[in-house]
């Protein structure tokens, strides 16, 4: 199940294992990870490829049987090299240099080796592989409600400066609308009540329907800018036409 939610997330998995390629293969078949199209190989054949073939040949491969170390080593460095952001999950010794080069390790806590958990970013307490999906949604979770504040943020202190300005370069005295301790007070409570309001969304498993992004995805998407100067135009014009017109349309 788990390994199905990580497919329906866009993230592939490959198997990485000392035993022989029919075992490997089995256990691979019953987890869902090998699939018709894919590749199954054996270390020493892997470890004897050209760099150009291995690349054409790591996107496809699924199960690597009778590995060594640096095999996994050099998987690793092969998909980072084509631009991907790799995870390894290990509890043994032999994982200790894959989980050091991958961009981020997942050791096991009960059955893995001080050496892995050394080598590892992350430490699966429960020894579960369903662990790393509930990484992946809290990890997108948190990415949206980043995003959310910034975007709620920024929208709010635009339409703060320039109903400010405006008004201040509109009136006789230079007396703008909003004083500067009104202004603080704005951010105070834009910052805290948002932030928590956006902090306590719920990571469900909806956020699996998506593919991942890049590493090189921008924080602000073109949507976010668009939804920006919208609010933002949007509440300054409400706020002006009414600093200027209040007292008419209200009567």
């Amino acid at each position: 199940d788990a390994v199905a939610k990580c497919h329906k997330a866009g993230v592939t998995i490959k198997m990485c294992t000392g035993d022989n390629v029919q075992t490997a293969r089995s256990i691979a078949t019953q987890c869902g990870i090998f699939t018709p199209g894919g590749i199954i190989m054996e270390g020493p054949v892997f470890r004897g490829l050209e760099k150009r073939d291995m690349q054409d040949i790591v996107p496809r491969l699924q199960v690597l049987a009778r590995s060594s170390p640096e095999d996994k080593k050099l998987l690793v460095e092969t998909l980072k090299e084509l631009g991907e952001i790799v995870g390894v999950t290990g509890d043994g010794t032999n994982d200790g240099p894959a989980l050091k080069t991958a961009h981020v390790g997942f050791s096991m806590g009960i059955s893995g080796t001080e050496v892995a958990k050394e080598a590892s970013d992350i430490i699966l307490m429960d020894d579960n592989f369903a662990s790393i999906v509930k990484t992946i949604i809290w990890g997108r979770c948190v990415n949206d409600a980043v995003r959310k504040f910034l975007q709620f943020q920024i929208s709010t202190n635009v339409t703060a400066v320039v109903t400010t300005v405006v008004s201040a370069v509109a009136s006789s005295d230079d007396d703008p609308v909003l004083t500067a301790v009104q202004l603080l007070w704005i951010n105070m409570i834009m910052d805290t009540f948002a932030a928590l309001a956006l902090a306590t969304d719920p990571a469900t498993e909806k956020l699996l329907d998506r593919k991942p992004e890049k590493k090189t995805a921008p924080l602000f998407s073109v949507d976010m800018y668009k939804m920006i100067l919208f609010q933002s135009a949007y509440q300054s014009f409400i706020s002006l036409i009414f600093h200027f017109l209040g007292n008419q349309i209200l009567g």
